[in-house]
């Protein structure tokens, strides 16, 4: 799987999950960790957003920045916000589930600017079934969800920042 090309510059990636309080802030959170220690940061643009405007302006699940912080990452910055139409400007959208995806592209299903984000998970094989290409959501759950999550997470958005250093940027 490879990134579409670059319309601008900064490349421009958001992901996309239901609240925007635990799965897609992670991926903000950790790929924008490793595309400064790659030395990207001036080049590729981070965001994320939520389908639901139910938890904007709120910080991050404590779960998933414990997670986070555990890892050495510093979620204490975001904020959640909510998608609009606007996000469809950016190079790439990632969303972590097969609803989320549904709820954005209005049914229409993914394309080459948007996709599920484990498209790019380095585990996942052609031929997945489509729900392997779920990001669970840990929210329902324990701290064992999260855990689970930020693996997920952290994994692709490596695959990720290879594919971005492919690019040449």
């Amino acid at each position: 799987m490879t990134l579409p090309a670059r319309a601008g510059s900064p490349y421009r990636i958001g992901f996309v999950c239901l609240g925007n309080i635990c799965r897609s802030p992670m991926a903000d959170v950790i790929l924008s960790a490793l595309v400064n220690r790659a030395g990207l940061a001036s080049k590729v643009e981070i965001s994320s957003s939520g389908t639901g405007g139910w938890h904007v302006g709120e910080p991050m699940d404590p779960r998933a920045a414990v997670q986070l912080l555990a890892e050495g990452y510093d979620a204490s910055g975001h904020r959640a916000q909510q998608f609009d139409e606007s996000w469809h400007d950016l190079d790439l959208v990632l969303a972590m589930d097969a609803k989320n995806l549904a709820d954005i592209t209005g049914g229409r299903g993914a394309s080459e600017q948007v996709r599920l984000f484990r498209s790019f998970d380095p585990l996942i094989g052609p031929g997945a079934a489509p729900e392997a290409l779920d990001v669970p959501d840990p929210w329902f759950g324990g701290d064992e969800g999260f855990t689970e999550v930020l693996a997920i997470i952290e994994r692709t958005c490596r695959r990720l920042l290879t594919e971005l250093e492919a690019l040449g940027l």
